[in-house]
């Protein structure tokens, strides 16, 4: 049985006041999503003055002319997350475009939006021990966030104010119906694959983005893509790699791009890291205008992967879940055009180095 709406607002203070708990775990200990928490929070009509208040105000469905009015907030912070991992980016969102259902945000607010994923939108008021906090959060149909904006102390807070205006629904119902997500299709067996067929494809491929149409074309997962692969391109790693990762990176400010996201929008950091903390089980960037926050006993895969393209070889280091699911994925920093660094592949080579001697 649901808890009641006002059962669910009490345990929020309690937990949020006295146990300082993030909303994704107040849910999880409601036994509710994410979404139907800030869905019954809907219809408080004055802004919160108290610690431990908050005021939902659903959002009109207008995801991608929602996402173009952002950059006049000004500076915010960006977070997207999946299960295991939290990417959280500060700037403004600049360059907006749409390609069907998927958008684009380019500058130091990098995204990658795939809106058939996105079913609700909020937008939210909190008052904390800091003062009011303001945020959109949006989510998909099972009540699972996909992408929040938290405004910070130097936006533009009466742009906040005249964009739930703007895009404030009619519709403030309280509560919110969800949705199972479709399961994902069940992987081929290996014998069904053309594996020559798949190795000659991905020795011709001439740009990172063409893997994504050769794994709907040859109809496998990602996991078993990489897997199936010729050695020469794929490698298994430690699963325990990102850490020597990111300490190499912070230590030589080798420039990374960091892509993590899921199933309605991928998030990527350019850019040098500096400041690597490893917290229980937890590793964390903790730079000022980017955090990642990643679960390392989540992750039961980690692969070095190699793809042909027109500039050269590109590499990557990417990450799984038991279940398949991409975690997080790294990259040298590099535009389109330009090889990719030196210092990237020296890194990359040298994890590899490193997984090989432990082993022997």
């Amino acid at each position: 049985m649901n808890p009641s709406i006002e059962f669910i607002r009490q345990s929020f203070r309690m937990l949020r006041t006295n146990e300082k708990m993030r909303h994704r775990d107040i849910a999880k200990q409601l036994g509710i999503s994410e979404g139907e928490l800030l869905a019954s929070f809907l219809g408080m009509d004055t802004t919160p003055s108290v610690v431990g208040e908050m005021q939902a105000i659903r959002l009109h469905p207008k995801w991608a002319e929602i996402m173009t009015s952002i950059e006049s907030l000004g500076e915010v912070m960006a977070l997207t997350r999946n299960t295991s991992c939290v990417h959280e980016k500060v700037g403004i969102y600049k360059n907006a475009s749409q390609e069907g259902p998927v958008g684009l945000m380019v500058g130091e607010i990098d995204l990658r939006l795939f809106y058939h994923a996105w079913a609700h939108g909020f937008a939210v008021r909190e008052m904390s021990k800091d003062g009011l906090q303001r945020s959109l959060q949006f989510f998909d149909k099972a009540g699972v966030a996909i992408h929040k904006i938290h405004l910070r102390s130097q936006s533009n807070a009466a742009k906040f104010d005249e964009l739930l205006h703007q895009f404030q629904s009619d519709d403030q119902t309280l509560g919110m119906q969800v949705t199972a997500l479709d399961r994902p299709a069940t992987e081929l067996p290996d014998r069904d694959i053309d594996l020559t067929a798949w190795r000659q494809a991905w020795r011709t491929m001439k740009d990172t983005h063409d893997f994504f149409g050769l794994l709907r074309q040859f109809k496998i997962t990602r996991t078993q893509g990489l897997r199936l692969a010729e050695p020469e391109f794929v490698q298994a790693l430690p699963v325990a790699c990102a850490k020597d990762l990111l300490d190499i990176a912070a230590s030589t400010a080798t420039p990374l791009m960091v892509f993590v996201g899921n199933h309605g929008m991928l998030q990527i950091h350019s850019g040098p890291i500096q400041k690597v903390m490893l917290i229980g089980s937890w590793i964390n960037v903790m730079d000022p205008r980017f955090n990642l926050h990643l679960q390392m006993d989540s992750v039961a895969q980690a692969w070095l992967v190699r793809k042909p393209t027109d500039d050269g070889i590109v590499t990557s280091v990417e990450l799984f879940n038991a279940e398949g699911e991409a975690i997080a994925m790294f990259f040298g920093e590099r535009k389109p055009g330009k090889p990719e660094l030196g210092t990237w592949r020296a890194l990359a080579d040298d994890l590899l180095a490193r997984s090989m001697a432990v082993e022997a």
